[in-house]
């Protein structure tokens, strides 16, 4: 079965044509960094006009990738939440017409499931009924996120961030370092060969609770980058000169390393409460060669088997998307049509 996926969650505009799930036949995507890198993040009007613009003909790149017509596609895919409201409406609507045209199925595709089926999509992934139950660590630039997976579409949320998360953290400290857009990128490559060890920055959730927890998880399972963030904005306001070059090499190797070392830290936690086969990540973040260093060395310390995504399908993607469609489906688990966006989606249970 081949299945086209649109995605437009937030500033990538990308369709992609996956077979049976797995294979990508084609993964066309067009980056809108360059548009947005002056302002320092995302600007949803800039996004969605670009999409606008970009989506058609990335559409015809996918399918001509692909070696596929319309005729051909056995149905189409669409993230429909959580994201940009102005940006999922761009993909949704050019998905919604397209399958009432074509006369083809139409499966709404939450965001989140599509970077936690990412893991799958390569040609040494296990079977998913030999890795469950896994842990999932979803990492991005909206997202941190804990998730006990019992089977295909079958979630459990253990954790998640309370304030901002990992990839905005890293955007936040390039712009407090004047280093750029977007920070994850440049982040890393700033910090090699500095000393992740030269500055203790804080991990977030670490000291004793001093007040009523508030939030719905344990909160040794969650994530903290605020206070990360403002640690970095005084260390920096602090010093009574601009960094040289190897200070401030140190810097980002210290910040960088306080970020992979909070999320490998309660993935530590969760392996440790919860008997499971695997456990994986997925999301922009998991690009980070620090942070997949670290998970590696947990892997091999616990005797669980890691599963990553490939680099490809890291960040924003209309495959994953597309993936995980067809997974619905197999299960017949597609559930009706989405009537419209929503951009609080949260992840659910199929």
């Amino acid at each position: 079965m081949k299945i086209l996926g649109i995605e437009t969650s937030c500033d990538e505009t990308a369709a992609a044509v996956v077979e049976d799930g797995r294979k990508v036949l084609s993964n066309a995507i067009y980056s809108q960094i360059a548009k947005h890198r002056p302002y320092g993040g995302v600007v949803p009007e800039i996004a969605s006009r670009n999409h606008v613009a970009k989506l058609p003909g990335i559409i015809e790149d996918a399918l001509a990738e692909a070696g596929e017509t319309y005729a051909s596609i056995d149905a189409l895919a669409v993230t429909y939440g959580p994201g940009l409201a102005s940006s999922l409406l761009i993909g949704f609507s050019a998905a919604k017409t397209l399958a009432q045209r074509l006369n083809k199925p139409l499966i709404g595709v939450n965001h989140h499931e599509g970077h936690l089926h990412s893991v799958f999509m390569r040609d040494d992934a296990p079977a998913e009924e030999d890795v469950f139950p896994m842990l999932g660590l979803l990492v991005s630039g909206g997202d941190s996120s804990l998730v006990l997976m019992h089977g295909t579409g079958q979630y459990e949320l253990l954790g998640s961030t309370i304030d901002d998360a990992a990839g905005e953290a890293l955007d936040k400290a390039a712009a407090v370092l004047k280093l750029g857009y977007p920070g994850g990128p440049i982040i890393q490559k700033t910090a090699e060969g500095g000393n992740p060890h030269a500055i203790r920055f804080p991990r977030g959730l670490d000291s004793v609770d001093r007040g009523k927890w508030i939030y719905k998880y344990d909160r040794e399972l969650c994530f903290s980058f605020s206070g990360l963030k403002t640690s970095l904005l005084t260390h920096v306001k602090n010093l009574d000169h601009e960094p040289a070059d190897d200070e401030l090499r140190d810097i980002a190797a210290s910040y960088q390393e306080a970020v992979a070392d909070a999320l490998e830290t309660r993935v530590e936690r969760a392996l440790d409460r919860f008997p499971v086969k695997s456990f994986s990540c997925a999301g922009g973040v998991s690009l980070n060669k620090v942070l997949r260093e670290k998970l590696a060395e947990l892997s091999e310390r616990k005797g669980i088997p890691l599963l990553l995504c490939p680099p490809a399908l890291c960040t924003d993607n209309a495959a994953m998307i597309a993936g995980a469609a067809f997974e619905k489906m197999r299960l017949d688990k597609t559930g009706p049509e989405p009537e419209d966006v929503n951009p609080n989606l949260r992840l659910a249970d199929w």
